[in-house]
């Protein structure tokens, strides 16, 4: 299902949710007579409307969750990516072959991360290459930190608190590509997404063309708010998720053609 366009998927679910209310309208008016209905009407219509405010409610708390996680997602891979463009200017004082070392492996993690890693996300994967770069980067900034003395230490030692953040920014990336709602609220907004569209096709409605209609656009407008939540509980995961534009930016200002 990865493969599939998330549009289209979306699509498909949406049709899918209006063929089974429709059907279930079809199942109402040939095995419930319209009188029956009808009696059941304001009883049935009171329930829904308790069941519709309390989808509601988990749905705004739902949406919130999800929207603060997606930025919060956001925000974090904007931090990675500022930490390895300051890391590269940092290392501009440094003598070679400590400067291009530095450097390339800086270009190469941005590099890699965009193209092997941003693909892996979407099936929840990382990339052992951009790991191994981000110890190999770490330990060249080590590596000089420990040989050198006077200016070149400081500037060194900057980098290494630099390379503690990225490497901090990059463990929240991975964590978010990974978090997901809890169960149970994805269990309370599907029991009750049914139990309203499922009540809607009781209703005492005589035209059978008309209860088709109300039901498919309630369907449609459900589903539609269920996916929605669940595009955004993924930022990583969907053609509507996060991109690595930063790091494209950044390979972009510090010359991409560095690197391994």
């Amino acid at each position: 299902m990865t493969q599939v366009p998330t549009a289209v998927l979306g699509l498909l679910i949406i049709l899918l949710a209006v063929l089974l209310a429709v059907v279930g309208v079809t199942l109402a008016h040939n095995w419930i007579p319209v009188e029956v209905r009808e009696s059941h009407t304001v009883p049935l219509g009171l329930i829904n409307a308790g069941l519709t405010a309390t989808f509601g409610v988990i749905v705004g708390f739902t949406a919130y969750l999800v929207m603060g996680e997606y930025t919060n997602a956001q925000q974090t891979v904007q931090s990675e990516a500022a930490d390895l463009e300051e890391i590269y200017r940092l290392s501009t004082p440094l003598p070679e072959p400590k400067q291009a070392q530095i450097q390339g492996l800086a270009a190469s993690y941005a590099r890699v991360v965009i193209e092997e890693e941003w693909p892996l996300m979407r099936q929840v994967r990382t990339s052992p290459h951009a790991d191994a770069l981000a110890e190999e980067l770490r330990g060249s900034i080590q590596e000089g930190y420990r040989t050198s003395t006077g200016t070149e230490q400081e500037i060194l030692g900057k980098e290494l608190d630099v390379m503690d953040e990225l490497d901090e920014d990059r463990a929240t990336r991975l964590i978010a590509m990974r978090q997901r709602l809890p169960s149970i609220l994805w269990g309370a907004l599907v029991v009750l997404a049914i139990a309203i569209i499922g009540l809607s096709l009781l209703v005492g409605m005589k035209s059978r063309r008309v209860h088709m209609l109300s039901a498919g656009a309630l369907a449609v407008g459900i589903t539609l708010v269920l996916f929605m939540v669940g595009v955004l509980d993924r930022p990583f995961g969907t053609d509507f998720g996060l991109r690595p534009q930063p790091f494209e930016l950044v390979l972009d200002e510090i010359g991409g053609t560095r690197g391994r």
